[in-house]
């Protein structure tokens, strides 16, 4: 199949790389990456399960701010030892 392409200067670049690289004439190398980028639609992600966890945090208690809790927890603690 014949068909015109517009190519994105950074591609070009590549491709004029691959093609100082292998040898190989632009043909070739286009056909190639094609090959291969349209080969790998397999998605290789990893899939993984949340599974909900209940803290049990008493109300009043924004899980979002536990390290503000703790600086407020050791600031109680020092001035408790200081006074």
């Amino acid at each position: 199949m014949r068909t015109t392409l517009t190519i994105e200067p950074d591609v070009a670049q590549q491709i004029r790389r691959r093609m100082a690289q292998t040898g190989h004439p632009l043909r070739r190398v286009i056909n190639d990456a094609l090959r291969i980028g349209l080969s790998s639609d397999k998605k290789t992600e990893v899939r993984f399960k949340v599974e909900p966890h209940s803290f049990g945090f008493k109300p009043g208690i924004d899980s979002d701010k536990l390290n503000q809790l703790v600086d407020d927890l050791e600031t109680e603690e020092f001035l408790k030892r200081s006074g």
